[in-house]
């Protein structure tokens, strides 16, 4: 019996030991970048191994996996992990791709390495949570014709001294992904591009040892708020989405897009139409602040005429009076910019976006006059476009967005 017990000992060592080599080799191979876009399932693995690589010393690391397959210590210490949810670097949006990303991170972090705890990122959690950890997709402008790839990033930030700690990535191809906005960002009016945004993507791609996005962090706190009331606006909890934005708002540094966007969004969905345009304005302005606005207004195919149905176009004279209000009172001079999807010939896409600019520059001229003289319309066609898929659809309607852009009135 003693013999069959030592047996098993020696099986049961053997079996972790070959875990723990298994995790030795992913450590190892996240010491080696590919160049080459993998599957996304392979990349999305190898940015992970090479972010954890980077957390430890490789001996004791693998010494604490090793106790930790063995045997569980209640010793050793554990890292506590919290997820400000991910990215597309370009919209600025969380997506199908974005969220299967972080899904499939913390899946394998869950599961090779253990010493790893995850928090919901609420705001309770950030004072327990020992680091912040952020995730982008973006895609790679100079990619060959015909093989378009993304770069997945991850970076894991110390959350009480605000440095990252590690940083990796890699290359994925873009087939088969699913970048279908969530539905907070579906349903939102404008671009949430802003400087928290800028911020979580420099953050995502900093330099191991280097601070991350001071105005990112700063803003935090507030982020997690937007994050909870985002997550019950997509369940269509709208009233308690309201309450959580209003929260986030009255929150230090919560004056953000994302939190005006909620408000706005929520009260449209329960009939508040007051409120709504209060937002609507708020959005504005911050939008005049930032010098950039860009907002979802929807044409008919190949016309200057807004979308027909109501249902999506009925809001944009309250858009237009807001506009012009915010425009009037910051004596702003604006470039009014009009952008096509990809479908259909340069020359006309060309020409037709300029028309759709100079429409809603008359619209902006008829709510207030003086406008006339502080504006100007610019066609881009679809040289600028954010998504690309010419799809005509909701899916690509941030590329037939028209922007505000504030420019010297000389």
């Amino acid at each position: 019996m003693q013999v069959i017990r030592s047996l098993s000992r020696a099986a049961a060592l053997v079996r972790a030991r070959g875990a723990a080599f298994a995790v030795a080799a992913a450590v190892a191979l996240a010491a080696c970048t590919s160049s080459e876009p993998q599957t996304f399932e392979k990349a999305a693995s190898d940015a992970t191994d090479r972010l954890v690589a980077q957390t430890g010393k490789l001996p004791s690391f693998l010494a604490k996996i090793e106790s930790t397959l063995t045997k569980p210590d209640p010793k050793l210490p554990r890292r506590t992990v919290t997820i400000d949810p991910m990215i597309d670097i370009v919209t600025g949006q969380q997506t199908e791709a974005t969220m299967l990303f972080e899904h499939r991170v913390v899946q394998r972090m869950a599961s090779l390495y253990p010493q790893f705890q995850f928090l919901p990122f609420q705001t309770a959690n950030l004072a327990r949570a020992q680091y912040l950890l952020t995730g982008t997709i973006a895609r790679v402008p100079t990619a060959p014709l015909g093989k378009p790839t993304v770069r997945l990033n991850l970076a894991l930030t110390e959350l009480r001294t605000g440095v990252v700690v590690a940083q990796a990535w890699s290359l994925a191809r873009e087939e088969n992904l699913d970048q279908t906005p969530t539905r907070y960002y579906r349903d939102v009016p404008v671009l949430i591009r802003d400087k928290v945004v800028e911020g979580y993507a420099n953050t995502t791609t900093t330099t191991p040892g280097q601070r991350a996005d001071a105005y990112y962090l700063e803003r935090i706190g507030a982020a997690s708020l937007i994050s909870e009331a985002t997550n019950l606006y997509n369940a269509e909890k709208y009233q308690d989405a309201l309450g959580q934005y209003r929260t986030a708002l009255s929150s230090p540094q919560g004056e953000q897009l994302r939190a005006q966007s909620g408000i706005y969004l929520s009260s449209i969905r329960l009939g508040n139409t007051a409120e709504a345009e209060q937002a609507f304005g708020r959005i504005v302005a911050l939008g005049i602040a930032y010098n950039e606005l860009g907002v979802k207004f929807l044409f008919n195919p190949g016309s200057t005429d807004f979308w027909s149905d109501p249902r999506i176009s009925g809001a944009y004279p309250m858009w237009l009076r807001q506009i012009a209000r915010e425009a009037m009172s910051a004596k702003s001079c604006i470039a009014i910019v009009g952008h096509t999807s990809r479908s259909g010939p340069g020359p006309i896409n060309d020409a037709l976006s300029l028309k759709r600019a100079q429409y809603v520059r008359q619209r902006l001229a008829a709510e207030a006059p003086e406008l006339a003289g502080r504006t100007r319309a610019e066609g881009m066609g679809f040289r600028q476009n954010i998504v690309g898929s010419g799809t005509d659809d909701s899916f690509d309607v941030l590329d037939r967005r028209v922007e505000f852009k504030i420019v010297p009135c000389a």
